[in-house]
């Protein structure tokens, strides 16, 4: 089933612009596992399933443009956070994939969240390549049509994140394990609100699947990695 849905996403897929970025490599990261599966969705579905079809697609686009990448996490037997930023060693670029959910009490309402975000760390050795890298996907993202949440940062309990550029939906979150452990710049992206029955119907879509992921591909090609590949 998820094979014949690949299938049908690059078969339909179109070609991603080439570019004299430097990127040869990337680690693709499947968000959560079979055991903490991550947000579960509006219809029941795991946060899990619909990280792995987008780290799947979004690998098979790079690789068409011949980037080598590693994908961490497809079994969905990765218990410890840093064992993905571990095996990610040796890549020019890390871009964790995700999908998004709301805090408890707005649950009932979730209906009225939507959009992508795009996270950070300071504390990441490059962060200012992280950040470089995360407005690149994100001005990709909002050329294919897509549109940016800003829930996160909203001055509550499990939010309140801060915007490092509100325009194009990117937060700081220093502390996390993945961004901040990491050995090169790290961009975690959140697909969707899949707790929101339309935004899980339209994720779950080929056609926008393709779109997002062949976005996200060509906001990578198109990351400044100068600054990270002069360090060892």
């Amino acid at each position: 089933m998820l094979k014949s849905w690949l299938a049908i996403c690059l078969g339909a897929a179109l070609a991603v612009p080439a570019t004299a970025a430097a990127l040869q490599s990337v680690a693709v990261d499947i968000g959560h596992s079979l055991q903490a599966p991550g947000a579960r969705s509006a219809s029941g579905q795991t946060e899990f399933s619909f990280n792995r079809r987008a780290g799947l697609l979004l690998a098979g686009m790079l690789r068409e443009q011949g980037v080598d990448v590693a994908v961490i996490g497809e079994q969905g037997n990765i218990r410890q956070l840093t064992e993905r930023t571990q095996l990610a060693q040796g890549r020019q670029l890390l871009l964790s994939v995700h999908h998004d959910s709301v805090q408890p009490q707005y649950l009932p309402e979730a209906g009225r969240f939507q959009g992508y975000s795009l996270f950070v760390s300071r504390k990441n050795p490059f962060a200012e390549t992280s950040l470089a890298c995360a407005r690149q996907i994100a001005l990709s993202l909002q050329e294919a049509g897509e549109r940016p949440t800003l829930h996160h940062a909203e001055p509550i309990a499990g939010e309140n994140r801060p915007l490092a550029d509100a325009a194009l939906g990117i937060y700081w979150f220093d502390d996390l394990v993945v961004l901040k452990t990491a050995s090169q710049p790290a961009v975690l992206i959140e697909h969707g609100v899949i707790v929101n029955p339309q935004e899980e119907v339209r994720l779950a879509s080929p056609l926008v699947a393709n779109r997002m992921a062949r976005a996200i591909a060509a906001g990578a090609l198109r990351c400044p990695l100068a600054e990270a590949n002069k360090k060892p």
